[in-house]
C-alpha cells in the first residue's frame, strides 16, 4: 500500500489490537487472521481475499519498527494538520489553491515547522518521494510517489528427511507462516544442517512475500554413516569368508547393490573402497568405504567345535601380538 495513504487507515483496527500493543501481540492477531482468511482456506471467496490482504498489509506496516513509527506520526499530526480527512476546499487546500499566507498549512503549519516543533516536510517528505516531498509533479500537488510498496518479512522453517533421500535428493513439503504448505526441492547430496532458501514463500507484503529459509535435517541410518561426501558402512564377514577370501555384495544409500573383492587373509578393519558411490558434489562424488568385521560362529554343532578346537591347536596364534607390543615398547 502506498504510504500517502495511510492517513485513512486504522491499521491497529484491522489487526483487532490497541495502539500499544507489542510486538508478539501484533505478530500473533496477525497469524490468527491470516490463517482465518487465506485464499487456500476460502477459495473463491472474494470477501475473505479483500481481508487476507489487508491484514497483509496492516501487518507489513506495523511489524516494521520505522514503518510503524512513521505511521503513528502521520496518523497523530497528519490527522491534526490536515482537518482528519484531506484538505478542504476545491482543489485541496483552503480558497481553492495554493497555502493561506503564503507559507501555512490548514490550522497554522508551516512547511517548514508546526507549533509542536514538528516538520511537516521532513515527517511526509520521506514517504511522498521527490527529496523535499512536495511539488514537482503539478503546481498545486504533490510529486510523484516513487518509494516502493515493502516486502513481506522473511521467515524460517525446518523440514526433517531421510538419510536416503540426502543421498539421491527429493521434494519435501514445508509449511509457511501463514500454515500452508509449499514444496521445496533438496538436491542430492545435501548436509545435516544445510539450508535452502524458497523466493516468495515467507510473510506476504504489499510489494510481495519475502524469502522462507528452509534447515534441512537429516535423520540417521542404521547402517549407513557419512564423513565428509563418503558414505561408510561396516559390513559383517565370517570366518571362512576372511580366510579363503569372497566376493561381497555391498549395498548402497541409493538401494543398488556394489561388488568388491575381498582378499584371503583378510582381517577385520581392512577398508575397502567403491569409488563413486558416495554423496554427489560439486566437485565429484564421494566414495563408498567398506569396513569388514568379522563375527565368530555362534552355536556350533558338536562335530564343528571338535573340529574347531582341532584348528585352534594346529594354529600357531600364539605370536600373534609380538610385532605390536615391539613397536609400543619402542
Amino acid at each position: 500500500m502506498a504510504s500517502e495513504n495511510w492517513l485513512h487507515q486504522d491499521f491497529y483496527k484491522v489487526l483487532g489490537v490497541s495502539e500499544k500493543a507489542s510486538d508478539a501481540e501484533i505478530k500473533k492477531a496477525y497469524r490468527k487472521l491470516a490463517r482465518k482468511y487465506h485464499p487456500d482456506q476460502n477459495p473463491g471467496d472474494t470477501v475473505a481475499e479483500k481481508k487476507f490482504k489487508e491484514v497483509s498489509e496492516a501487518y507489513d506496516v506495523l511489524s516494521d519498527k520505522k514503518h510503524r513509527e512513521e505511521y503513528d506520526q502521520i496518523r497523530t499530526y497528519g490527522a491534526a494538520g490536515f482537518g482528519g480527512g484531506g484538505f478542504p476546499g476545491g482543489s485541496g487546500f483552503p480558497g481553492g489553491s495554493g497555502f493561506p499566507g503564503g507559507s501555512g498549512f490548514p490550522g497554522g503549519f508551516s512547511s517548514s515547522s508546526t507549533s509542536s516543533n514538528v516538520n511537516i516536510e521532513d515527517l511526509l517528505g520521506g514517504l511522498f518521494g521527490g527529496g523535499g516531498g512536495f511539488g514537482g509533479a503539478s503546481a498545486g500537488g504533490f510529486g510523484g510517489f516513487s518509494q516502493p510498496a515493502p516486502k513481506g518479512q522473511d521467515a524460517q522453517t525446518s523440514v526433517t528427511i531421510s538419510f536416503a533421500d540426502a543421498y539421491r535428493g527429493t521434494t519435501a513439503s514445508v509449511i509457511r507462516p501463514d500454515g500452508s504448505e509449499a514444496k521445496a526441492r533438496i538436491p542430492a547430496g545435501i548436509k545435516d544442517g544445510q539450508k535452502i532458501k524458497l523466493r516468495g514463500k515467507g510473510h506476504p507484503g504489499p510489494g510481495g512475500a519475502g524469502d522462507l529459509t528452509v534447515v534441512v535435517k537429516v535423520r540417521k541410518h542404521p547402517v549407513f554413516t557419512r564423513e565428509g561426501n563418503d558414505v561408510i558402512v561396516h559390513i559383517p564377514i565370517s570366518i571362512k569368508e576372511a580366510v579363503q577370501g569372497t566376493i561381497l555384495s555391498v549395498p548402497t544409500p541409493s538401494g543398488k547393490t556394489v561388488k568388491l573383492r575381498l582378499a584371503a587373509g583378510s582381517s577385520s578393519g581392512v577398508k575397502l573402497r567403491a569409488k563413486g558411490y558416495g554423496f554427489p558434489s560439486k566437485t565429484g562424488a564421494g566414495h563408498l568405504m567398506v569396513i569388514p568385521e568379522i563375527h565368530l560362529p555362534q552355536n556350533l554343532s558338536e562335530q564343528a567345535q571338535e573340529a574347531f578346537d582341532t584348528f585352534l591347536a594346529a594354529a600357531d596364534d600364539d605370536t600373534v601380538r609380538d610385532e605390536f607390543l615391539r613397536k609400543a615398547a619402542e
